[in-house]
């Protein structure tokens, strides 16, 4: 994706941008939407500053990532204006004037200390919607983030522009570059840690600029499902790979996951392409208009089927869920939104206004309850773990004897299998992100 088609499709992201916020004020009963990007926050008894993060309503506007200080301000009828702080700075390096294809969309005014901004700023804040967090406050614009306002915007948040899938689309293939280079890594013996030096050297990013830690998982750090501690030397042997990382891409987001069997020809091979199979098929069923919570669902049925294919489970697909033993072996959500946030906003909300569409009971951990529509980018990452407490928990219960316990002791060295897609639903089939960014990366 070049700049010429960013530059081609930016205009009707804007102007979507524009008639959702003029709905949204209009909601609230106010005049001008105020943005602020965010400011430095600082440790404790100390001057340093924690990695600086943009407020995902700010970058929603421009593609700016690293400009603490900043402001979006919208009123309907009138060209939005950024407010963008150049500091006079000789510790640090200070950021180039604004340029690009986004530019010409926006009244820019150059400030030089951030209480400059307020003689750009309208001049009642009380008429203001002001999207932010504390630290932002700025003499009396302080973020107010009305409820009609943000739910409005965080509700159509989840229909994606064509420009928005374009910079998803960028975030994939910088994720499955790197992701290419960590199964390298992977299988001429690196360490936790080394693997993720690889990666993020791959991706072009450090720790701070990816869109969240980095999970990479030698062997039974696998069942660990947010397992971040990396290991600076490698297991013996080292039997399986769990990677679950992606990468960012003007504020956008991939969030992308792969197993891999050192033995290739063996069983756990075998399981994992079990799983990708299934994956798949939940990949074609993001359709519009289909419940993104039966999704969840199926899902369960698909890999209790294939537990007991293995011979893990001794019951029906139907009786794991009912049961709640497939609970033990995928414990977590299909998936979620995806897009400027990792974990989009407002995956459980009933509409525009509000409200709240309720998990399925006994499931938790999903974090997405809507009916899937056009433009909406969610993941899909099944998986099937064997994680020690879980398993404990399942052998002192009930229903000890539905799985067999000498199937499972060989499959827990090597901890558990995620397989994770970006898919976005579409007026027809989906398109899955992260499988096109795999294709044209072949390994």
């Amino acid at each position: 994706m070049t700049a010429p088609d960013l530059a081609m499709l930016y205009p009707q992201h804007i102007e979507q941008l524009l008639a959702r916020t003029a709905q949204a004020l209009q909601r609230g009963g106010f005049d001008h939407l105020v943005v602020p990007s965010g400011t430095l926050h600082y440790h404790l008894f100390d001057d340093r500053d924690y990695p600086f993060a943009t407020n995902p309503q700010f970058k929603a506007w421009v593609p700016l990532t690293r400009n603490p200080g900043s402001w979006v301000v919208v009123t309907p009828g009138q060209k939005p204006t950024l407010i963008y702080l150049q500091p006079f700075d000789y510790w640090h390096a200070v950021p180039e004037a604004p340029s690009g294809y986004w530019v010409e969309h926006f009244d820019v005014v150059v400030i030089r200390k951030p209480d400059e901004a307020l003689q750009h700023l309208p001049r009642d804040a009380a008429r203001c919607a002001i999207l932010g967090e504390p630290q932002s406050t700025l003499g009396a614009f302080v973020p107010n983030n009305p409820p009609a306002v943000v739910n409005y915007l965080e509700y159509h948040r989840a229909y994606k522009t064509p420009y928005e899938i374009a910079m998803m689309r960028q975030a994939t293939r910088i994720g499955v570059r790197a992701h290419r280079a960590a199964e390298r890594a992977f299988r001429a013996g690196a360490s936790e840690f080394g693997i993720h030096l690889a990666y993020c050297q791959a991706a072009g990013q450090d720790a701070s600029e990816l869109p969240y830690n980095n999970i990479v998982a030698l062997n039974e750090h696998g069942a660990i499902l947010h397992y971040t501690e990396r290991d600076h030397l490698p297991p013996k042997p080292a039997r399986s790979f769990l990677i679950d990382a992606g990468g960012s891409f003007r504020g956008y987001a991939s969030d992308i996951t792969r197993t891999y069997a050192h033995d290739t020809g063996g069983e756990f091979q075998a399981l994992i392409d079990a799983v990708d199979a299934a994956q798949l098929a939940m990949c074609d069923a993001v359709r519009a208009g289909f419940d993104y919570k039966q999704l969840h669902l199926d899902a369960h049925l698909a890999l209790a089927g294939i537990l007991k294919d293995f011979g893990i489970s001794k019951l029906s697909p139907e009786a794991a869920l009912e049961t709640g033993v497939s609970n033990v072996f995928f414990p977590h959500g299909i998936g979620h939104g995806i897009g400027l946030q990792v974990h989009e906003v407002a995956g459980f909300a009933a509409n525009d206004s509000g409200g709240t569409i309720a998990k399925p009971d006994g499931h938790p951990y999903l974090r997405l309850t809507r009916v899937l529509e056009p433009g909406m980018v969610v993941t899909i990452e099944p998986g099937i773990y064997f994680v020690d407490l879980l398993l404990d928990g399942l052998r002192q219960g009930p229903h000890a004897d539905a799985v067999d316990w000498d199937r499972i002791a060989a499959f827990r060295p090597y901890g558990g299998i995620r397989i994770e897609d970006n898919v976005a639903c579409t007026d027809g089939a989906p398109l899955n992100l992260t499988r096109e960014g795999f294709a044209a990366n072949a390994a």
